[in-house]
């Protein structure tokens, strides 16, 4: 290698080597994953969609939303094509190469016998050299080459020995390095064309391609949401932190992707000034004429007034105000799911003294109810029976009148003949249509478990204490109720605050939250120290009064994919099975008979840490969070949605949110949530509310009561045998003992004494 000298080929044949290579490897995997092909229509499915008008209406703007589908699907069809043509031109040309390097025959470059003398191999010579001399117009520097080396191989005796032994006049090849471009590249009269080349690509163009994309996506957040339309969400929601439906309408409308001078894609049209009005004056309550800004602005106006004609099902016009109606709904999920958010940092920092206002329970529950109401197109108010294709209003004022029937579960569990009967000016067809969308539709198992991580007794809840509530989804069809009355019928979401104070009393019995017994590994650690086990200031109110105990509960981070939080899920599953639970001041005895027993635990250990490890193994590998559950019937909604739920848990009483809304998008069949939350300073009893919300269905809201009986927290350990010091350690004063950077529970004690 030493001396070795890197050359360009002046060939061309290592070049066309490289480019070979470099297109096969990018050619077979693009035709693999890029080459369109022609979905099979799996006619069982076909049966089972919802076969209404409005759907059938979706369909075909479903296929209208990509008009360039078959061009494009032309365009890489021809491009994939047209590469394997070049991929095999190239192969030609390099097996052609090959062939001539391999096929030297100095008899036939002569054109003479292999029996012919050496006067007629000179004569052959000369004759052939005057044609193809490159001097002469007739000449051919390559083929003149060859021919001087056919010559010297067969008159020359070093070149003719070289031949018959290694078929070459100039003897075996020795390995030599290239670099596989072809040497016009730094030809000096194209440097000009190349140094521009490379100026344009490396200076111009790809600076230009990271400018563009950065200034692109330093306007939105990680949601696609424009970070101003989030500013203006932070400071409506902070001026007005119990928020109203319509309110909470009036500022999405007013999202600056409707905005013209923020979204290239919005259209306007001279035909708005006159269809725009005619449909206000269609809507009662807009409040057109309010004088905030940008709520009083022409496109927020306008989008307000296609919201409520979307939410009354008021037709437009397709050609204008249809076009845009479509395009508003299909923004309006990941905005609304931004302000949601937005409601919840101000909670926090609220809670962190940041901001003045807490934004109260109902601002971010009314952010959560325009989702649903705006994928089916229906007010709030409405019944749920109306999201069922073929139902009109006017079927369900004659259905009213046989039967009173308030939600799509009571629906299903009517009796076949009973729900025929009540739909009977419905032909058999929207019938069976009607039973088919209903039995796709959602039937949540919800259920919630308490438990304290990572403390002394998991069952008991201290003041201060880390509460971890484990919420359990299961997702049922409906069409399991079919029938069935058995069944008791879901809790709903109680709004009002006064009604859920008075049932209070009733609810009790059912609130029962089951708890965790510990798990057989899980060692009782001496000295009972608590979570938050700080003396309360003297400023803070009694425990009776409801506002501490979610002042006091401070928002936490949710999290499922935590390797503790699996931990516990799968030793609460485990330990469900027992039916005993733990007494508070049993410590000392459990660990007398575990000693005891010390052979048999030690193999319920192993078996329940193998089935820990295997969960926990399980876990790790789903990374990510998969946005596919299922298919919502919404024939409104110009786009395919998948059911996503919220799961939250806050206080009625104090009107306040003490979890972050974990949004549950990969509901499939189970799911574990676990939700974290501070416990309240004070002991006593307290009765928080832990709420399941759909973001795509109306009528499938659910809650669960919880009951929280904190007793008070033990004090910190002050003497442990491993804290005493040695007699060979130097005793320092009290003073500079007292010297720390953070605050102890002790002097939080003496201070507030």
């Amino acid at each position: 290698m030493a001396g070795q000298k890197f050359q360009y080929d002046e060939s061309g044949g290592t070049f066309y080597y490289f480019v070979l290579s470099f297109l096969a490897l990018v050619l077979i995997p693009t035709t693999i994953y890029y080459w369109p092909r022609k979905k099979k229509e799996d006619l069982s499915k076909l049966k089972e969609e919802c076969q209404c008008p409005d759907c059938l209406k979706k369909k075909i703007i479903l296929a209208n939303a990509e008009p360039y589908r078959t061009l494009k699907s032309v365009v890489i069809k021809l491009s994939i094509v047209l590469g394997w043509a070049l991929l095999l031109f190239l192969t030609y040309r390099v097996s052609q190469f090959d062939y001539e390097m391999a096929s030297f025959d100095p008899f036939e470059i002569l054109n003479v016998p292999p029996t012919a003398s050496q006067a007629e191999i000179k004569k052959a010579y000369y004759k052939l050299s005057k044609v193809l001399h490159p001097d002469k117009e007739t000449g051919d520097e390559k083929s003149f080459m060859m021919l001087s080396k056919a010559y010297q191989a067969l008159t020359d005796d070093v070149a003719k020995e070289n031949y018959e032994k290694y078929g070459n006049p100039d003897g075996p090849g020795a390995m030599s390095f290239g670099i596989a471009l072809p040497s016009w590249i730094v030809e000096k009269e194209n440097s000009v064309w190349v140094l521009g080349l490379y100026g344009l690509v490396f200076m111009v163009a790809m600076p230009s391609a990271v400018g563009v994309w950065w200034y692109r996506s330093i306007r939105f957040s990680g949601d696609k949401v424009l970070l101003d339309t989030s500013q203006m969400y932070f400071y409506f929601i902070h001026k007005t932190p119990h928020m109203l439906l319509k309110r909470a309408l009036m500022v999405l409308a007013a999202s600056l992707e409707f905005d013209k001078r923020h979204n290239s894609q919005v259209i306007e049209r001279q035909s708005d000034n006159d269809e725009v009005p005619a449909l206000i004056r269609q809507l009662p309550n807009l409040n057109e004429k309010c004088k905030e800004h940008p709520l009083c602005r022409m496109y927020s106006i306008k989008a307000r007034a296609i919201l409520h004609a979307h939410l009354s099902r008021i037709p437009l016009n397709p050609e204008t105000l249809e076009r845009d109606r479509q395009f508003i709904v299909k923004k309006c999920p990941y905005l609304v799911q931004e302000m949601v958010s937005c409601v919840h940092q101000l909670v926090m920092m609220a809670y962190a003294r940041r901001v003045p206002r807490l934004p109260s329970i109902e601002t971010i529950e009314n952010c959560m109810k325009m989702s649903p109401i705006i994928i089916q197109g229906l007010w709030e108010f409405k019944s749920p029976l109306l999201q069922l294709p073929h139902l009109t209003e006017d079927h369900l004022y004659f259905m009213n009148k046989k039967r009173h029937v308030k939600n799509l579960q009571q629906f299903a569990q009517l009796k076949p003949e009973e729900s025929r009967m009540l739909l009977k000016n419905l032909s058999d067809f929207e019938y069976e249509n009607i039973m088919r969308v209903l039995g796709k539709m959602p039937l949540i198992d919800f259920s919630i478990r308490c438990e304290v991580i990572d403390d002394e007794n998991t069952n008991v809840v201290t003041a201060g204490a880390i509460v971890t509530v484990t919420v359990t989804l299961e997702r049922k069809d409906m069409k399991t109720l079919f029938g069935d009355t058995k069944v008791p019928e879901k809790q709903g979401i109680k709004d009002d605050a006064n009604e859920e104070a008075a049932g209070d009393d009733d609810e009790a019995a059912a609130a029962v939250v089951p708890v965790k017994k510990a798990s057989a590994w899980s060692k009782s650690r001496k000295g009972g120290k608590g979570k938050g086990g700080k003396k309360p200031a003297n400023n803070q109110k009694k425990k009776a009064q409801p506002k501490p105990a979610a002042t006091a509960a401070a928002v936490t981070t949710v999290s499922t994919t935590d390797e503790q939080t699996a931990a516990n899920s799968e030793a609460e599953s485990d330990a469900g099975e027992h039916s005993d639970v733990e007494s508070i001041g049993s410590g000392s005895e459990d660990e007398d008979k575990q000693n005891k027993n010390n052979s048999s635990l030690d193999d319920d250990d192993d078996e329940e840490w193998e089935r820990l490890q295997a969960k926990l193994n399980k876990r790790e590998r789903l990374e990510g969070k998969s946005r596919m559950s299922h298919t919502v019937h919404c024939p409104f909604f110009p786009e395919e949605k998948q059911e996503y739920w919220w799961t939250y848990i806050c206080d009625r009483k104090s009107r306040t949110l003490l979890t972050a809304p974990y949004h549950v998008t990969n509901l499939v069949e189970k799911e574990e949530i676990q939700l974290k939350f501070t416990a309240p300073r004070w002991p006593g009893v307290y009765t928080f509310t832990v709420c399941l919300r759909s973001d795509s269905y109306l009528g499938m809201d659910q809650q669960q009561e919880l009951k929280l009986d904190v007793q008070k927290a033990p004090a910190p350990p002050t003497d442990h045998p491993q804290w005493d010091l040695s007699e060979s350690e130097p005793e320092h004063n009290d003073q500079q003992e007292n010297l720390s950077d953070y605050t102890t529970d002790t002097s939080d004690e003496e201070n507030s004494d």
